[in-house]
């Protein structure tokens, strides 16, 4: 009987976003008769407790901070007790705090990049520090992976000669199905079965744009009352938007959730769902949405716009673009056939292009290539 093949798989932190819904999505759909996940993340949280409910041997090691250099020996000696075969790190936290490590035991590793850490709206000096840093992980990792062919050609604009695969992001059909029944969320929240429910689902963070999708919110429900806006998630922004809601007068339009396990639950009471993100890499609360069958609503940025074609699958505004994105919602709010067209070939791109098993395969062939 031959041995498992052991990865040590690694994130930057047990809430759940982009890059550990992914993580969770492969981890899950490993061939365990030939591989055994083990992970590392830099926080607890959700995403840790649902892992370590899957039987997956999870480990925690705390920072918030990508290259902190006091955590390289804890990740070593963790490295030396589990022995893996090969480190699989999701994003730059991840990767510039277990390369040195992986180095070090001569473990091969390969890094997923769910987005650049350097962005148009940093200052230079952050921005060129960012570049130089994305520099040095591409240059030393086994294996760069990139999410999409948009995120690839945003790494190779800034690092000349970056050599990256691009494998897509994948979905759980099968848990992200319209077909499958689903819990009452909208009796559990209090919001009206006849309310148009207008759905964030991410991290409060300023990339994301949530305070910004409020004041949109804003602009649309006095053209159209019936929106409901349901914003699901945590993060540093949280608070301002609780009291920029507050301030606009939308406590009764607006409701807040945090984090949640029950996604799909979420997505079904859905009517629209917006994601007016500055950036992305491939995002794959979109993507879970579009597998739910959701009318779309999105920003034109790298990875995102690669998905999205503009009034084909979903609707695409600039952004930044208040106005244009109060009037997308208004337009698809008032419009029952473009919902309609939307939401099927939604679930039509995702059937597809982007399957989590058809994802998984090529990332153990990856895993094949080094360990060999």
């Amino acid at each position: 009987m031959n041995k498992k093949i052991k990865i040590l798989e690694c994130i930057r932190q047990g809430q759940i976003g982009g890059g550990e819904s992914h993580l969770l999505s492969l981890v899950e759909n490993l061939d365990r008769s030939r591989f055994e996940p083990v992970v590392l993340s830099f926080t607890e949280g959700p995403m840790v407790e649902r892992l370590r409910a899957l039987n997956v041997s999870t480990h925690v090691i705390y920072t918030e901070k990508p290259f902190d250099v006091s955590k390289w020996l804890k990740v070593k000696q963790l490295f030396q007790a589990e022995r893996p075969a090969l480190v699989h790190a999701h994003g730059t936290r991840a990767s510039s705090n277990t390369l040195w490590a992986a180095h070090s035991l001569g473990i091969p590793l390969v890094y997923t990049v769910h987005g650049w850490s350097f962005h148009d709206d940093q200052s230079p000096l952050v921005r060129r520090m960012r570049i130089m840093g994305e520099r040095y992980i591409t240059a030393r990792s086994d294996f760069n992976i990139a999410v999409s062919a948009s995120n690839r050609q945003s790494g190779l604009d800034q690092i000349p000669g970056l050599k990256a695969t691009v494998i897509n992001n994948g979905i759980d059909q099968q848990r992200f199905s319209p077909a499958r029944k689903f819990k009452n969320i909208r009796a559990e929240l209090g919001i009206s079965a006849d309310a148009m429910l207008v759905l964030f689902l991410a991290r409060f963070t300023h990339h994301k744009q949530p305070l910004a999708l409020i004041r949109a919110f804003h602009q649309a429900v006095n053209d159209l009352p019936s929106l409901h806006l349901l914003m699901v998630g945590d993060g540093d922004q949280k608070r301002e938007g609780l009291a920029l809601v507050k301030e606009l007068g939308l406590e009764g339009k607006v409701t807040f959730q945090p984090f949640r396990q029950d996604v799909p639950d979420v997505l079904a009471a859905a009517d629209i769902f917006v994601l007016p993100s500055l950036w992305e890499g491939l995002p794959i609360g979109l993507l879970e949405a579009m597998a739910m069958g959701k009318a779309v609503l999105a920003t034109r940025v790298d990875g995102t716009k690669e998905v999205i074609q503009h009034e084909v699958n979903g609707l695409l505004v600039e952004p930044g673009d208040l106005f244009a994105l109060a009037a997308a919602l208004v337009g698809l709010g008032t419009n029952a056939a473009l919902r309609a067209a939307l939401r099927c070939k939604a679930l039509d791109t995702i059937q597809e292009q982007y399957n989590a098993g058809v994802m998984t395969r090529r990332i153990e062939a990856v895993y094949d290539s080094l360990v060999k």
